[in-house]
């Protein structure tokens, strides 16, 4: 009952934090969170990763929330800034070595990757609350191609929480050549159903 009152009492919390149009989908993914299979982890002070969970969103444009100017340091030192790919549409993952789905979708991302044209769709990874070390030793295994960057203190994350918060482990959020956000994806994505997302926002399709 404790946890119940807590998870209702963050689910307002959140609502009146985001714009109404996206408040309904903060409460959701909360949802998701909340119930069935959430493990814990705390490699760097305490995450949470969904299970089974999984929830897909397409926004229209005219109702898609602009993505704020974060920027940071990849895994390999460079520096990056989302507004200078500003024109492309862009695919932002949300994840962590130590988050067992992170590491089921992984062969998906990198395929997807591999899949698109060069230059149409940039692909790019924010690495929350883990170390360099073990982040480099995941991205070698799935064969990861695309920069990530560093953010273990989860402040690239925080900087979403006025747009499409990433309230879990993976999310997926996809930016449009605007950079507005036109798609997230809370919980594992696959080959396909990321493919068909990526394709129509290319498309400018509603």
């Amino acid at each position: 009952m404790t946890r119940l009152k807590s998870s209702a009492h963050l689910a307002a919390v959140l609502a009146r934090a985001v714009s109404p149009v996206l408040a309904g989908s903060a409460v959701l993914v909360l949802a998701s969170c909340s119930g069935g299979p959430v493990a814990q982890n705390t490699p760097q002070g305490g995450a949470n990763f969904v299970g089974s969970s999984y929830n897909s969103t397409f926004y229209r444009p005219g109702s898609r929330p602009v993505a704020p100017a974060v920027s940071g340091t990849t895994l390999t030192g460079q520096r990056f800034s989302l507004g200078a790919l500003k024109g492309s549409v862009v695919v932002l993952n949300f994840w962590g070595s130590w988050c067992p789905p992170c590491r089921r979708e992984a062969p998906a991302l990198a395929a997807l990757a591999r899949h698109f044209p060069a230059g149409s769709v940039h692909f790019v990874g924010i690495d929350e609350r883990d170390s360099v070390p073990s982040a480099e030793a995941f991205e070698h295994t799935f064969g990861v191609g695309y920069p990530s960057v560093n953010d273990p203190g989860g402040a690239i994350a925080l900087a979403f929480h006025g747009t499409v918060p990433p309230m879990s482990f993976p999310t997926t959020l996809v930016i449009d050549k605007t950079g507005h956000i036109a798609a997230s994806v809370f919980g594992e994505v696959s080959f396909d159903g990321l493919r068909a997302l990526i394709t129509k926002i290319l498309a400018g399709t509603t």
